[in-house]
């Protein structure tokens, strides 16, 4: 398959999901600045050395990608992504009253044409299976256009792009988060970019490090303000990102993924939301 430059197609939009994470306020969470150091707070009942030893096991380190990373990397982008599917064929659906009247008005031409109450029955099904299917196919095929520009080589785009950077959460040494900042000259902005947790490891407040870091990131280079777009189905992923301070500007209900062909069926089968945020640092 064919995908445009890197600086023209797959855009973000892959966030992590996890509510446990949203709560935290600056005294659960710290980032330090150099040592990008995130610590959760421990109960005061511990005795001194179980805290301490608690204490440097939760401790995540949100540092600068390197190259060594780069498996572990793909793999938390990729399972994320992979989450969508199931959530936009079937949790996405609930948003999309005019898709819900379409497929009813399928059940009720089912039974008139065919006066079967079993393929009527079965119709629902069928509609969703179909939901699935074509839901599927285009976040794969975005998987696969991601895969082939920014995350091919987050080095050359991340780590060498002015205005850019790339970092990972670390757990105990092992790369539990990611998230990327890509500054965009024209209009003095940083886009927050591929933010995902390791599923295993949320609940935590990973995700809210994360986004802080990119803030930090946006006021250390004199950014006027931070933006970010989404297509995450689950609740969870805005309130974190309200959490953070950010303020939606603006929905898409029928927003084009790079890689969807556009066709009829896949018009009719697959829909998703793309909301965006902004957070202003400084007037212009």
């Amino acid at each position: 398959m064919h995908c445009s430059s890197p600086k023209m197609v797959c855009e973000t939009k892959i966030v992590a999901d996890e509510h446990e994470a949203i709560p935290g306020t600056k005294k659960d969470s710290i980032i330090v600045s150099s040592s990008q150091m995130w610590t959760s707070s421990s109960s005061p009942s511990l005795g001194a050395h179980e805290s301490k030893a608690e204490k440097r096991n939760e401790t995540v380190f949100i540092r600068e990608f390197e190259r060594s990373d780069h498996e572990e990397v793909r793999r938390i982008f990729n399972e994320g992504i992979m989450e969508r599917i199931p959530n936009s064929a079937f949790r996405g659906i609930k948003q999309q009253s005019r898709t819900q009247c379409i497929y009813a008005l399928f059940t009720v031409m089912c039974y008139v044409m065919t006066k079967s109450f079993t393929l009527t029955f079965c119709m629902p099904f069928i509609l969703m299976g179909a939901r699935y299917y074509y839901s599927r196919n285009a976040i794969l095929n975005y998987l696969d256009c991601a895969l082939h520009t920014d995350m091919a080589d987050i080095e050359a785009y991340y780590m060498k792009s002015t205005g850019s950077c790339f970092w990972v959460a670390v757990l105990q040494g092992q790369v539990v988060g990611i998230v990327a900042a890509q500054g965009r000259e024209d209009d003095n902005t940083v886009e927050l970019r591929r933010m995902s947790v390791d599923s295993r490891f949320r609940g935590k407040g990973i995700a809210k490090a994360l986004g802080r870091r990119v803030l930090e990131f946006a006021m250390l280079n004199n950014y006027s303000a931070v933006v970010l777009g989404t297509t995450a189905v689950k609740m969870a992923a805005h309130k974190l990102y309200e959490s953070l301070g950010f303020r939606r500007v603006g929905d898409t209900e029928d927003y084009t993924l790079p890689g969807m062909t556009r066709s009829p069926l896949e018009r009719l089968f697959f829909q998703i939301r793309y909301s965006r945020y902004r957070l202003q640092l400084h007037e212009e």
